[in-house]
């Protein structure tokens, strides 16, 4: 992943409703969740969710499919993964890591 394509996935979840959304479709599952079910949950209004869905959409972190009339979105889990792998990809690269797991 270039570093680009992370950063600009990093900004779109760094506004509180995209990342609202963005939970909303990752706890819908694989089936998603139609925009007006998101919209009722949520509590946003349409022209708001129009306007983020478009923003997550634009970095891939969310796609959208209509079935019949209905606008259905779908978090795109392979590339949340795929930045979360960037983010971690070097880690203790340059230093030996300290043992993060804590004593049971």
């Amino acid at each position: 992943m270039k570093i680009e394509d992370a950063a600009a996935r990093l900004e779109a979840l760094g506004n509180p409703t995209r990342l609202r959304i963005y939970r909303a479709l990752v706890r819908a599952g694989q089936a998603g969740m139609p925009v007006g079910r998101l919209q009722e949950r949520l509590k946003i209004p349409a022209s708001t969710l129009s306007h983020h869905i478009k923003a997550l959409v634009a970095v891939d972190l969310i796609s959208q499919v209509r079935e019949s009339t209905t606008l259905v979105c779908h978090a795109q889990y392979a590339n949340m993964q795929g930045l979360v792998d960037f983010l971690v990809a070097e880690c203790c690269a340059d230093e030996k890591c300290a043992d993060t797991q804590s004593a049971a």
